[in-house]
């Protein structure tokens, strides 16, 4: 059977196809998203408390090159296949070499579940790709489009360094690195046990959002759809192979692999809104969140685990 987190995915998109009144309401999905991105930092942290060391930069470096190479991988597909215009091909190349913070959670609770070994600085795959993924996306868009601005671009690296994601994952990160599992447990226990019910809670919205994008779904863009459905197949091989090269432990592989595969829906539209206005964020969101999303979370990890079983 699925992880059980997936189910409540499940039933929230099912709410969502029959038109239920089922709602979380926005401060909740607020709080939970806030949660959810604090404790994954936290957890992060705590793991890496007593083993920071310069032997990890290679293998983050690895990590933000793979998220950097992504959008210019995607750029010429999405402009000359899919057919869109720069802004939209920009844009939706972004939040594919961006990741998914509840595609990661996920990730992470599948292999927990299994108990497969996971090194302690996955947390900072999130970050390590997120950014240079954006900030190389934004680059293509400004040369092909002609804008050089100095004073526009410093705005975009303070929107992207300091939007609530990367704030909520890199402090808890540094809190959890400072303290550890020991020290200041009356804290961070709370955090820990919550984590499994936060995400279920959490995927229940997104549930509920995934569902409300695809109603009705727009068969016009069926070249877009396509790609948000093949996109993460493909892409997960590329994670696949980074992670193998460096010889990743397989829980580490794995989430790595989807982390790949995935697409933000909620750092990459802050940063895309700022830095191409004439973007539709609309349509990255129907593919990152309606499809790419969904896909990962119902049918894409455990493909991927298997997939680093037989290359492993």
């Amino acid at each position: 059977m699925p992880d059980i987190v997936v189910m409540f995915f499940l039933l929230g998109l099912v709410a969502g196809v029959l038109k239920s009144d089922l709602t979380i309401p926005k401060a909740a999905y607020d709080t939970l998203s806030l949660l959810l991105m604090l404790t994954i930092g936290l957890k992060g942290g705590m793991a890496l408390y007593g083993n920071l060391g310069w032997s990890l930069l290679p293998e983050l470096l690895a990590v933000a090159a793979l998220g950097a190479l992504i959008p210019l991988a995607l750029m010429p597909v999405l402009r000359r296949v899919v057919r869109l215009s720069p802004a939209d091909s920009t844009s939706i190349a972004a939040h594919y070499g961006s990741v998914s913070a509840g595609t990661f959670a996920v990730a992470l609770s599948f292999a927990e579940s299994r108990a497969l070994p996971i090194g302690a600085e996955v947390t900072l795959y999130l970050v390590m790709m997120e950014l240079p993924a954006i900030m190389v996306a934004i680059a293509l868009y400004r040369r092909h489009a002609g804008k050089n601005s100095g004073e526009a671009m410093q705005g975009i690296w303070h929107e992207t360094l300091t939007n609530r994601g990367v704030i909520l994952l890199a402090g808890g990160a540094v809190i959890g690195a400072m303290y550890g599992p020991g020290e200041g447990s009356d804290v961070t226990e709370l955090f820990m046990g919550a984590f499994h019910a936060v995400l279920a809670l959490f995927l229940l919205q997104m549930g509920l959002t995934a569902a409300e994008t695809l109603r009705p779904i727009p068969w016009f863009h069926w070249r877009l759809l396509t790609f948000a459905l093949v996109a993460p197949f493909v892409l997960s091989l590329a994670g696949l192979a980074v992670g193998l090269a460096l010889g990743l432990p397989s829980g580490s592989l794995l989430i790595l692999t989807a982390l790949a595969a995935s697409a933000s829906y909620i750092a990459a539209p802050a940063a895309m809104r700022t830095a191409i206005p004439e973007a539709n964020i609309g349509l990255a969101m129907l593919a990152a969140l309606g499809f790419t999303f969904p896909l990962n979370v119902i049918v894409g990890i455990p493909i991927y685990h298997q997939l680093a079983l037989w290359l492993g």
